[in-house]
């Protein structure tokens, strides 16, 4: 063989073996360890305990770019069980790593798990935070950014920097404390104050340090997320207008915004540049829809600021039909190009065609004289099994029944008193239906609620109840693709999704109180063919409990 033929031998071999790397090639995996820790801190000025990773109040940024692989190592140093879910992280067909306890064996102490997930096809804002023994109340929650991948082009030149803002009401009471008055039967109550990164602020105080700096002529991202358990806030920034960007995962239509009401468990992107007299400005999030105030405030300093910020804060709006306008304003941006929700058609989610509507009636009721809420008159209770696992393994029927609720609330639910179901709440769906929730609202407060697994679309918000009628009125076109939604005081809420993730899923109230006392239930999408191609099998590394855990395990999912 000549030296040519040598060479384009070798040049040959070389591709091939290029080829099959590639073909075998994984997306990025990134690595993280977390030491969750009680620790002592005075949030409100009072000391209490408070739950820590590494070291951290709130807790550490998890930042990462779309369908990258999360390995996360949680030791779990306190002493009860612990789990952690990240809200709006779809875990496409693996439902074993949601972190709720329908779905996991919680963390016992002393021990340690690795969450192993893809954040694929998607990008956006999203937290993390514990979903065990109303842990939630005490910390451990934290940012969770997925961005875009180098070659898809962003609608919005990059900007300076990245922050994430995460606002929440708080009690100073300890988590147990809490927990404790809840099991009695008794409401919390109103918090004690309001939350921006773990800090309430001070208005007047020149010596406290800026949370953000900003370069004058700059623009910023911020990334802001309502982690509280009971209250809708407002956020604004002092003498900025702030771009809309992103909700929840979908580039929106870009709009200026004074200020924007952000419900609980939502998350919103915004611009900010740093346009105004180079000084020091206040955030401000103030609660909303409630006869008490509380507020939080945090500084942003310009990098050549030389002077203090104005000690007279902007006003939020009044009133819920201002909030219900706002979210009316909120358009998908269909030209951006990003990851977009599964399956590809909904895309043009107005022209597929329903196949069953569900509706979800929050209530608050009794049971055995204690304080419950609930959802189509029953109140969901966690079993020793989670629910997730007892399917796996052929044993539901000793955990739970499907459909203990029906696809419409009972005709006299606002009489009853005493909720009709005490214990799990699973909807059976089928497999990649397109289906029509509708979230009806019949208390006087604002509720708040979200879907685990998916993205969905929020077609419709009106006063009063809904009827097949009120369809001519949905949003078929862009309205805003996203994983939490509000619903006002009488008012109903409707979204469009398809159950095209197999899996166990989580939907529930996302104001704490009301879930830890039965306001959720489980959705469970099993695909008929027990295919890897729909869902992955039980990790091998996975804890069992309950009454699976000793049982040998059912044949794996195969091609």
């Amino acid at each position: 063989m000549g030296k040519k033929a040598i060479i384009v031998s070798s040049l040959l071999a070389w591709l091939l073996s290029m080829a099959v790397m590639v073909a075998q090639a994984e997306d990025p995996y990134l690595f993280f360890t977390w030491n969750v820790t009680y620790g002592t801190l005075s949030p409100l000025g009072v000391p209490q305990q408070v739950i820590l990773i590494n070291g951290q109040f709130p807790g550490p940024n998890l930042n990462t770019t779309t369908n990258n692989n999360i390995v996360l190592n949680v030791f779990n140093n306190l002493d009860e069980p612990l789990l952690f879910t990240w809200s709006g992280i779809q875990q496409r067909k693996n439902s074993w790593q949601d972190g709720m306890p329908g779905t996991m064996c919680p963390i016992q102490p002393g021990q340690n798990y690795t969450y192993h997930f893809q954040v694929k096809d998607q990008i956006g804002s999203y937290y993390y935070y514990p979903t065990t023994n109303f842990q939630k109340a005490a910390g451990g929650f934290g940012g969770l950014r997925v961005n875009s991948r180098l070659l898809i082009p962003v609608p919005f030149a990059d900007p300076e920097d990245d922050y994430t803002v995460l606002i929440g009401d708080w009690y100073s009471r300890s988590h147990t404390a809490l927990r404790k008055q809840l099991d009695s039967g008794v409401s919390l109550g109103k918090p004690n104050g309001v939350l921006m990164n773990g800090r309430r602020g001070k208005v007047g105080d020149d010596n406290e340090e800026p949370l953000f700096h900003m370069k004058p002529g700059k623009t910023y991202r911020y990334r802001i997320c309502n982690v509280g358990l009971k209250n809708s806030l407002n956020f604004r920034i002092q003498g900025h207008t702030m771009k809309l960007v992103e909700i929840e995962g979908s580039h929106t239509q870009q709009a200026a915004y004074e200020s924007l009401d952000i419900h609980l468990g939502q998350c919103y992107s915004v611009l900010v540049t740093a346009d105004k007299e180079p000084k020091d400005y206040y955030m401000v999030a103030s609660t909303r829809f409630t006869k008490y105030h509380f507020q939080a405030t945090g500084k942003i300093r310009y990098t050549n600021g030389k002077g203090p910020a104005s000690n007279v804060l902007p006003e939020a709006p009044v009133g819920w039909p201002w909030s219900l306008n706002q979210f009316r304003t909120f358009r998908w941006n269909l030209t951006a190009s990003a990851a977009r929700p599964n399956p590809q058609g909904s895309y043009h989610y107005g022209k597929i065609n329903i196949t069953r509507t569900i509706k979800l009636a929050n209530t608050v009721s009794k049971a055995n004289g204690k304080l419950r809420y609930a959802v189509n008159g029953a109140s969901y209770v966690e079993s020793e099994t989670p629910l997730k696992l007892a399917e796996y393994y052929n044993v539901a029927e000793k955990v739970f029944k499907y459909d203990t609720i029906g696809d419409e609330p009972p005709a006299n639910i606002d009489a009853t008193k005493e909720v009709s179901t005490v214990g799990p709440i699973v909807l059976n769906a089928t497999y990649r239906n397109f289906v029509e929730i509708i979230f009806e609202n019949h208390e006087k407060g604002i509720q708040s609620w979200h879907i685990d697994g998916y993205s969905f679309f929020p077609v419709g918000i009106e006063v009063g109840t809904w009827t097949p009628e009120k369809r001519k009125n949905y949003n078929l076109l862009d309205t805003v693709s996203r994983y939490t939604i509000q619903v006002y005081p009488k008012s109903w809420a409707a979204v469009l999704l398809t159950f095209d993730n197999a899996g166990m899923w989580n939907v529930r109230s996302e104001s704490l109180e009301r879930s830890y006392l039965g306001q959720q239930l489980y959705v469970s999408v099993l695909s008929p063919e027990r295919s890897l191609r729909d869902e992955y099998n039980l990790p091998d590394y996975a804890v069992t409990c309950g009454i699976v855990k000793d049982m040998p395990k059912p044949p794996p999912y195969s091609i």
